[in-house]
């Protein structure tokens, strides 16, 4: 393990070569958990790039995890979002948790996810409507969560509930996933990402100490605005620019190698298939342009660095699909038949723009944001 980037990214290159996308096709036809690539990726630091050297991670900041992310999202999106949410967990984590905890999601022995969507509030994931009641025994918390990734994987959930006592809208705590009274339903079956295991996790009276707060009763707002979302709307767009770095190889590859045997051009040697990959590649390295900027921008502490953490997920997903939809065009009819591979890459993206928060809850809070309004 090292804690040099371009050795990190190395690593992270031969596991995605070696692991990650010789499963990848079989984890999206079986809807099957990447619990080897997320081994290996545990194997060579990834799952502990956030976290401080001080508990064993890495150290190396949002910028390196992005890149982490958008390498092992061009060979599965699957394993890339199990990955997200690990790290947007182990942001909380390492603010909050006991010594223990960061120390067990560093080295990947512990894995994390977020529980904060639930059927009440649904893509408003800042206001949940579960409970957390003061009882005898500790904290009884009851709660219909609606997608939770990692749901059967996950070693223990960031969880959100209203809050005990405290002023504002929530309130955080770290939720073992086999604790008494949480029950994660039947196995993901989606349109893409179908190896991520997102499931609805309910809560009733599940009991956990106080002690399992992460930060102060009715705080949680603040952790979710400060620190769970710039990481996951970085991290979210990663996703979106592994999936397009792919298609676009994948589309090169059959446009040059695909040919029309009554003339023997390839279909690249048509300008308009030519115009429709510069366009391809043109969007995706204008999102990844503004990916770097974003990261800039938080660790610069610029004015402007909120407007574009809302910005960076909004822009990712919707050029996401807007790439993947001309993969599909470019390769015709052979983009409907598994072997060429784009169809995987076309359902995966999908998933951004109802994830949330949604596309157009993004642009509402930019809207917001630009007209100099409270975001919520």
């Amino acid at each position: 393990m090292t804690t040099n980037l371009a050795d990190l990214l190395a690593d992270v290159d031969r596991v995605a070569r070696d692991t990650i996308a010789p499963g990848a096709a079989r984890i999206d036809a079986q809807s099957e958990f990447p619990r080897a690539a997320i081994d290996a990726l545990a194997g060579v630091g990834a799952l502990g790039v956030l976290s401080s050297p001080d508990v064993g991670g890495l150290g190396l900041g949002l910028s390196a995890a992005a890149e982490v992310v958008q390498r092992v999202a061009q060979a599965c999106g699957s394993t890339a979002m199990v990955l997200t949410m690990h790290l947007c967990g182990t942001a909380v984590l390492e603010a909050f948790a006991p010594v223990a905890v960061r120390r067990d999601a560093a080295s990947g022995k512990h894995l994390s996810t977020l529980a904060f969507s639930e059927a009440g509030s649904r893509s408003m994931f800042w206001a949940p409507t579960s409970t957390a009641t003061r009882t005898a025994d500790g904290i009884a918390l009851d709660a219909k969560k609606s997608w939770v990734t990692s749901a059967h994987h996950a070693t223990a959930y960031v969880w959100s509930s209203r809050p005990i006592a405290g002023d504002g809208p929530s309130t955080l705590w770290l939720v073992p996933r086999d604790a008494a009274g949480v029950a994660v339903a039947a196995g993901f079956d989606g349109l893409g990402l179908r190896g991520n295991d997102s499931c609805p996790v309910t809560a009733t009276k599940a009991v956990v100490p106080e002690s399992a707060m992460l930060g102060s009763d009715g705080g949680g707002f603040d952790v979710m605005m400060g620190v769970v979302l710039p990481n996951f709307q970085v991290l979210n767009a990663a996703c979106s620019l592994g999936l397009m770095n792919a298609a676009i190889a994948r589309t090169i590859a059959h446009a040059t190698g695909t040919k029309f045997e009554h003339t023997g051009a390839a279909l690249a040697d048509s300008p308009v298939t030519r115009g429709h990959i510069s366009r391809m590649k043109l969007m995706t390295d204008q999102v990844a342009t503004l990916v770097a900027d974003t990261t800039a921008a938080l660790a610069q502490g610029r004015a402007d660095a909120s407007l574009r953490v809302l910005q960076t997920k909004a822009a990712a997903g919707e050029t996401a699909n807007a790439v993947l939809d001309l993969a599909m065009r470019v390769c015709g009819g052979a983009a409907f038949r598994k072997e060429v591979g784009v169809d995987r890459y076309f359902r995966d993206a999908r998933a951004s723009a109802v994830m949330a928060p949604t596309l157009d809850a993004l642009h509402e809070f930019m809207g917001r944001a630009l007209c100099g309004m409270p975001l919520a």
